[in-house]
Formats: C-alpha cells, sequence, structure tokens
C-alpha cells in the first residue's frame, strides 16, 4: 500500500489492513458509506489526533495480520462470504434485538436512559434490510457471479443509496441509545439487548464496507476495464 496513509480513503484503510475497522468503529469514523474520504479528512472532522491514528494504523500493518484478505476473494467467493457472515447474522439478530428492546421499553418505561422507540425503529430497519438483502441475492449477486459488471452498475447505484439509508438508520439508533451506553444499575436484559445492538452495529457496518469498497468496487473497475478494452 502507498504508505502516505492520510491520503488513502477509510474504505480502501480498511479493505487493506487487518484490523482497521475495529479502530475506525472506536473513533466513530464511517469507514462503510462515508468510505471515500480521506484518513486525513476524516479525522479532521471528528477532531482527532492525526499522528495517533497513524500511529497505531501502522502498528497493525506491522502485526501478523490475523484478518480475512476478502481482496483475494474471487466475486463469488466475496458474495458467498458476504451472504453466510452478514445477511444470515442479521437475520438471526434483528428479531431477537426487537425483543429484547421491546421487554426493556415495557418494563422500564418512564425510567432515564430507557430507549423509548427503538423497539419501532429496529422493526423499520429489520423491513429495509430484508427487502435490500433479497434484491442482492435475487438479482445484483447473480448478475456479479455471470461476469455482467456493466449491466450491475444500475443496481450497484440503488445499492449504494439504501446503504446510505441503513446508515442514516444507524446513527438513529446510536441517539436512541446515547452512543450504546448502558445506564448504571442496567437489567440482563438492557445489558444484553445493548451489547447484541452494539455487535449488530459493528456487523452491518463491516457489511457495508465490503459491498461498498470491494465487491461494487472492483465490480465498477471491471466494467470500466471493459469498456475501455
Amino acid at each position: 500500500m502507498n504508505r502516505n496513509l492520510p491520503d488513502q480513503t477509510l474504505g480502501s484503510l480498511a479493505s487493506a489492513i487487518p484490523g482497521a475497522t475495529r479502530i475506525f468503529q472506536d473513533l466513530q469514523l464511517d469507514f462503510c458509506c462515508g468510505g471515500g474520504k480521506s484518513l486525513a479528512e476524516a479525522v479532521q472532522e471528528r477532531g482527532l489526533d492525526l499522528p495517533a491514528v497513524l500511529a497505531t494504523l501502522r502498528g497493525l500493518e506491522a502485526g501478523p495480520g490475523t484478518g480475512v484478505d476478502v481482496n483475494s476473494f474471487t466475486p463469488d467467493q466475496l458474495v458467498a462470504h458476504i451472504v453466510t457472515h452478514f445477511h444470515e447474522r442479521h437475520r438471526v439478530q434483528l428479531p431477537e434485538l426487537i425483543r429484547l428492546s421491546r421487554r426493556v421499553e415495557h418494563v422500564h418505561a418512564g425510567r432515564p436512559g430507557c430507549p423509548a422507540g427503538l423497539a419501532d425503529a429496529l422493526e423499520e430497519l429489520q423491513q429495509e434490510l430484508e427487502s435490500h438483502m433479497m434484491k442482492e441475492e435475487q438479482v445484483l449477486f447473480p448478475m456479479l457471479a455471470r461476469g455482467l459488471q456493466g449491466q450491475a452498475q444500475a443496481p450497484i447505484a440503488v445499492m449504494r443509496f439504501e446503504h446510505e439509508q441503513h446508515g442514516n438508520a444507524l446513527d438513529g439508533l446510536m441517539r436512541l441509545t446515547d452512543n450504546i451506553t448502558i445506564p448504571a444499575n442496567a437489567c440482563n436484559t438492557w445489558r444484553a439487548l445493548y451489547g447484541g445492538l452494539k455487535a449488530f452495529r459493528e456487523d452491518l457496518m463491516q457489511h457495508i464496507h465490503l459491498e461498498n469498497n470491494v465487491l461494487f468496487l472492483n465490480a465498477s473497475n471491471a466494467a470500466k476495464g471493459a469498456h475501455h478494452a
């Protein structure tokens, strides 16, 4: 990778450096929907210390690198990885999060910090995400598997737009939960809800990143190459 890390986009760094996504999540740097921003720009907007962030990333580069190298995957392999590790996981995560949030909102209604409206927000996101994943599985992913990268550009644009909507929904969940902050003396159900919500948020951000910054980007580059060939 180009050693001038500040000029690299968040998306490219998240793809190239194993463990970078976790660092970006901890620093609240949007590497999925906002993956086109340079590291320097994103760090400045967040008011973070760029040298400290660079030191952390270079430490990861120097490490053993235990992450999955999705950049070596074929389109079929990457699609299978996304469906298995994210689509199927979200279909398990969301019903349980909705159940837990209904319970917390019912039992702790009126208590400071109670995430009123969280279950409804999760149900809305579940419906949007299920529709989105079905369109990918039934239309877009088969097109990419058949090598129809040029024809896939219009569906990809739609999926990117819907990813922006998912990112906005995640922002709403963060507001409802005070950035997923567990209140003092919270019950076990509340703790389980917020633990699951944090894991879901991390998974969805990684999911969007792999599609926007790897699968879709590779397809767009292949389509451009075919056009100029």
